[in-house]
């Protein structure tokens, strides 16, 4: 047990899963135990999204009893209530986040801003959900932010459709800043990012004057992120406007490694995750010292930066609930570390994706894969939640 400066013990299990009565953790138990078995993911994953796509009797159900019971809120906001009531009575508050993305159509993005203003709505005055995710490839096409990326002339129809996108977010940024929400724009890959990081920076210009309202996402698994996080500090500082910056360390790393290997460009990926790990580290540490104009999502599942921060925080003799600090963790994951951050006064908040079991099961295998023996964690959630089934004598 490693109790630090700042008072945090992120090995404390008993209060990691002071939420979960016997039966729950059960289930949990039961799930990761199958979760923990790489080869059954990977059998299992395509054969999921297949039943899925065909309509077969019992496989949404299935899933929903499952791995979208413990990673997911609900189907819509309504589902997600009950939950999101169990975590504010420990003090965990929660980011609303709508797990439809890269969509094509016009109807598919009214839907998606439809459901991003409900979601507005929903946390208006809801001191238990200060955050709402705004997914920008769920607002327009990806040909769009791939054109403007790339630094094309847009043709007339895209010129039309980039208008539609900035009066979108305008409109996302504008009930946001009215209501009292704050709205993180996620990442996405880095074939449509510039475009993403643009239409943040404009927000967050006009927005962030008096608090942070738009937070953008810096990804430091990409070898330029951190520079860039520095980049545009000096420019809001400059510009007079807070900066809003969710710090993860990425979640396309093998997609963006193919695609560069097969177009023949370097990788925007690190080489090794010592240097990823490097690069969150610092970004936390820059942001921690420049806090006064820095508003910061420390986003991770990782102990060490986690630790990281929370000294950082108390090494500048900050208040650990100062609003421009926030640790967040995905639902059903690390309740470790969300938990006894909360116990210990820090801003922390699980990220809960919701949305129909079709659109979100991609989520769904991502979260099953991380949590597999493949991906050389050594199951860890499937131990921590085995070592309080048996601290509850449960199992022996």
């Amino acid at each position: 047990m490693t109790t630090l400066a700042s008072g945090l013990d992120l090995q404390d299990y008993e209060q990691a899963f002071i939420h979960l009565s016997d039966e729950e953790i059960k289930k949990t138990y039961r799930l990761f135990t199958l979760m923990n078995q790489g080869w059954l993911v990977n059998a299992l994953s395509p054969i999921g999204m297949l039943a899925l796509r065909w309509r077969l009797p019992l496989a949404e159900t299935m899933i929903r009893k499952t791995m979208f019971r413990q990673f997911c809120g609900g189907v819509n906001l309504r589902d997600c209530t009950s939950s999101i009531e169990q975590l504010h009575d420990h003090q965990v508050q929660t980011v609303l986040d709508y797990g439809v993305e890269a969509k094509s159509t016009e109807e598919d993005f009214q839907a998606a801003m439809k459901e991003n203003l409900s979601a507005m709505a929903y946390a208006e005055g809801e001191e238990a959900v200060p955050v709402v995710v705004v997914k920008i490839s769920a607002l327009a096409d990806n040909s769009l932010l791939e054109a403007y990326t790339r630094g094309n002339l847009l043709d007339a129809d895209q010129h039309n459709e980039w208008l539609d996108l900035k009066k979108r977010l305008d409109t996302l940024a504008d009930t946001a800043s009215r209501t009292g929400v704050i709205m993180y724009v996620d990442g996405e890959e880095s074939w449509v990012q510039i475009a993403i990081d643009d239409l943040t920076i404009d927000l967050m210009s006009r927005y962030n004057t008096d608090r942070a309202v738009v937070y953008n996402t810096y990804q430091l698994y990409r070898h330029d992120k951190l520079q860039q996080l520095k980049d545009d500090h000096a420019r809001a500082r400059e510009d007079g406007y807070i900066l809003g910056a969710k710090l993860v360390r990425g979640a396309y790393m093998d997609k963006e490694n193919r695609r560069a290997e097969s177009k023949g460009y370097k990788s925007p990926i690190h080489k090794s995750k010592a240097a990823t790990d490097a690069d969150y580290d610092a970004g936390l540490e820059y942001c921690a010292e420049n806090h006064a104009s820095i508003a910061i999502c420390c986003a991770t599942h990782n102990t060490k930066s986690t630790e990281l921060f929370s000294t950082c925080i108390y090494k500048h003799k900050a208040k650990r609930d100062h609003p421009h600090f926030y640790f967040s963790q995905l639902y059903g994951m690390s309740d470790n570390l969300t938990f006894n951050l909360a116990s210990s006064g820090f801003n922390v908040a699980k990220y809960m994706v919701y949305g129909p079991v079709r659109e979100v099961y991609p989520y769904l295998v991502r979260r099953a894969q991380e949590n597999s023996s493949l991906t050389g964690d050594v199951g860890r959630e499937y131990a921590m939640v085995t070592h309080e089934m048996k601290r509850r004598g449960l199992i022996s």
